[in-house]
């Protein structure tokens, strides 16, 4: 059985936060760069929830790995 592909936009909606690509933009252009030695997990703008997600999803090598990679990668780029 295939796993499911999510689209980047979904991870967003997934975690409460606006879908959209200008929300996105504006999102990855408020929070980043994270300094290379905080994990996403650790980013100070996370709810409870969302920090729980994401920690949960690594757990169980859950199908949004990819798009939480992704949303690392884009947090962590110093480009703007």
């Amino acid at each position: 059985m295939d796993s499911p592909t999510h689209h980047f936009s979904e991870i967003f909606k997934q975690l409460g936060l606006p879908d959209d690509p200008v929300e996105i933009d504006r999102f990855i252009t408020t929070h980043s760069p994270l300094d290379e030695d905080v994990k996403l997990v650790d980013a100070p703008f996370w709810s409870d929830a969302q920090r729980a997600f994401l920690k949960e999803s690594y757990t169980a090598d859950a199908d949004w790995i990819p798009m939480i990679d992704q949303l690392n990668e884009a947090l962590h780029s110093s480009k703007k």
